[in-house]
């Protein structure tokens, strides 16, 4: 029987920290990595993770303590197989002499091992922001020679899919996900056999303190182990949600926003229970009739279509899926105002045909586009009431001093909308060369996350495709969204008769919580003065 007692691990740079849960009690028996105790300082709380498996033999601490690195938590006796695996020392029956100390110096030292082939294990990479993923394709199999860049698998988050590539050439030995799993960054993905590689062998030293060990004639001492760092450091959202990281984990599996349960934890603190309550009430409500489904609208009532004929049933994607959800809820909670207009482009199609030469000498090409971005930025500058969004409290207006604007890309996958950011700062090629770029990824299906997120404003433009308007569906918590037609040469008055112009039909919806039609009124009339003479970017 190993009795050893468990300290408190590193803080992360916080000194003194306040013991605000005990999550064991004396005779549990607690797996490695289970919470024992949460420990809250200044500006954050964080769960400690017990380092090893046993049956915990009593508490060191009670809540209310102050604790610091190294201070005893609890003691406990080790489950078989959980002390450490090092060699005996003997020790001298003299007590005096009885001190092992270890080094107190971290070192590190680290060393090249070059072999003809090694495994390497690839873990899942940098989602861009994402949090756990969906595996929707495997690209290859075990036995595969695979080389740097070749794709392995194809993850799918809530906005877009991604393609994630090998980082080395070899054979894979192991796929370790399969369609359908969730992942997350750092996840285990594959084994590959490299071929003469050369791998980084790192030996780290962990210091200790120095500590006496009493000795008992023919008994053998043991050096401490180090423990290693608290496994989570949370900070709370506001002041009002405090949470440990396996209480987050739990809500965001369950859709749940805990800034809307009431906390029964110490402190206010926010517990498993909490959340399976809140979920448990819902879920009462909605089977009692209490909370109604889709805003309280009849659902379409399903119809078996094959008695009218032939029919092929083909199962949404993810992504065209989560678009009629966003379209759906931003319908409903948007009330929208669509107002048109028609811009002359005549003299910014001369200028654009004709830097088609240094366009092409520049690699890029220049389509009216960028035009629009830079003159939807410049209205946006002059009328400041496009460029916000409602606070989620509904009784305040967030103003956005910067600018970035989103495009909406027709993909294979279903619609979506990468944002091209700062564009006020932008010049043509600039923003031409990155909407390409944006636009390629998109269809290709290697959008991050991060990619289409923040926009203030969205360009949807079927002006390759034809149409005289349409009504775009504002984007929320944008507050506007510009829908771009095809242009047509049409006779236009000029005091004393009619002239062929190139006219481009626009059209504008708001959020009209938050834009009147005066507001649009004079965002349209710069957009368009804009967009007749280019030189007025300039001013």
């Amino acid at each position: 029987m190993t009795i050893e007692i468990i300290p408190v691990p590193d803080l992360g740079g916080a000194d003194k920290v306040e013991v605000i849960e005990i999550c064991v009690q004396p005779g549990d028996v607690v797996e490695e990595e289970q919470s024992i105790v949460v420990l809250e300082s200044d500006k954050a709380s964080m769960e400690i993770p017990s380092p090893k498996s046993g049956k915990v033999i009593g508490l060191k601490v009670k809540e209310g303590d102050s604790l610091s690195e190294g201070d005893a938590i609890l003691e406990m006796e080790l489950a078989d197989g959980a002390g450490t695996e090092e060699p005996q020392q003997e020790v001298t029956t003299n007590v005096s002499e009885a001190v092992i100390v270890a080094d107190s110096s971290a070192e590190s030292a680290t060393k090249n091992v070059v072999s003809e082939s090694s495994e390497q294990h690839i873990p899942v990479p940098d989602l861009g922001g994402s949090d756990t993923v969906e595996v929707i394709e495997i690209c290859a199999g075990v036995g595969d020679d695979i080389n740097e860049g070749d794709s392995l698998v194809v993850l799918e988050s809530d906005k877009a899919s991604m393609e994630i590539p090998s980082p080395v050439t070899g054979k894979i030995i192991e796929i370790k996900l399969k369609e359908g799993d969730k992942t997350s960054e750092g996840d285990a993905l594959a084994v590959i056999m490299v071929v003469g590689a050369s791998l980084p062998v790192t030996e780290a030293v962990t210091p200790v303190e120095e500590q006496p060990v009493k000795a008992s004639t023919g008994l053998p001492a043991k050096a401490p182990m180090a423990l290693p760092a608290a496994s989570a450091l949370v900070e709370a959202s506001s002041a009002d949600v405090y949470a440990g990281p396996s209480v987050r984990k739990l809500a965001r599996q369950l859709g749940v926003d805990l800034s809307k349960l009431k906390a029964s934890g110490p402190r206010n603190r926010y517990t498993k229970d909490d959340v399976r309550g809140y979920v448990k009430q819902l879920v009462a409500d909605v089977n009692s009739g209490k909370v109604s489904n889709g805003a309280g609208i009849p659902p379409i009532p399903a119809i078996d279509f094959s008695k009218f004929g032939d029919v092929e049933i083909v199962k949404l994607s993810k992504i065209a899926k989560l678009t009629s959800a966003n379209m759906s809820r931003n319908w409903l909670n948007v009330p929208h105002v669509t107002q048109f207009d028609d811009a002359d482009i005549t003299e910014l199609e001369k200028f654009r045909k004709s830097m088609k030469g240094e366009a092409e000498r520049r690699g890029v090409k220049l389509t009216p586009l960028p035009f629009l971005l830079k003159a939807a930025a410049d209205a946006m500058r002059a009328e400041p009431s496009f460029n916000v969004s409602l606070h989620a409290d509904g009784e305040h207006l967030v103003h956005k001093s910067y600018i970035h604007i989103g495009m909406a890309v027709d993909t294979p996958n279903g619609l979506m909308v990468p944002v091209i950011r700062d564009v006020d700062k932008k010049g043509l090629w600039e923003l031409a060369a990155e909407s390409t770029e944006m636009a390629t990824k998109a269809r290709s299906g290697k959008l991050m996350p991060r990619d289409m997120q923040g926009a203030c404003f969205t360009i949807s433009s079927l002006g390759a495709i034809g149409g005289n308007g349409f009504t775009p569906i504002v984007n929320a918590p944008e507050v506007a969204i510009m829908g771009v037609s095809k242009a047509q040469i049409k006779p236009v008055w000029n005091g004393s008769d009619f002239e062929p112009r190139q006219m481009l039909p626009l059209s504008v919806s708001y959020d009209h919580r938050a834009i009147n039609g005066a507001h649009c009124g004079r965002f349209f009339t710069h957009m368009v003065a804009v967009l007749a003479d280019i030189r007025r970017l300039l001013l």
